[in-house]
């Protein structure tokens, strides 16, 4: 006998109440609460991802050569550290560079003569205003070094 809210209530219909008043959990409405349902839901720490990959099937070698699919993938031999890769000719290489060079410019929107006249008077007013600026500032502290020092 369980008593629930002033009521003596049966095992079995304890029970069956029980079974009524459990609801699936609802979805999780804040990101924190998303993150923390995702993080119950997978294995935690690196022992648990070992554990999980010692749980896949190997992958099986490939019956050609008896080299793994990763190596026929690649398509050639890793270099040895101590060979190095041939570099182009010098002339291959300015080509290359004239190409690549040609080929960026193309992307590049060129600004219209508007465009071009505002800008650059945007620059003068702005370095015009960083001399007088400065000039201004030297003026006041090379009066204050000969006030203080006489």
């Amino acid at each position: 006998m369980v008593q629930r809210g002033g009521e003596v209530v049966s095992d079995s219909d304890a029970g069956g109440e029980q079974e009524q008043e459990s609801k699936p959990t609802p979805r999780p409405v804040t990101a924190a609460a998303r993150r923390e349902r995702r993080a119950s839901a997978r294995p935690a720490g690196k022992a648990a991802a070992k554990d999980a990959d010692k749980a896949r099937p190997a992958k099986a070698a490939s019956s050609t050569d008896g080299a793994t699919k990763a190596e026929v993938k690649k398509g050639r031999a890793t270099p040895k550290r101590d060979r190095k890769e041939k570099k182009p000719s010098l002339v291959a290489r300015l080509v290359r560079f004239a190409r690549e060079v040609w080929a960026e410019l193309r992307k590049v929107i060129w600004p219209t003569r508007n465009q071009m006249v505002t800008y650059t008077s945007v620059v003068l007013v702005f370095v015009a205003f960083m001399v007088a600026l400065v000039y201004l500032l030297d003026f006041v502290f090379r009066k204050g070094v000969f006030w203080l020092f006489g």
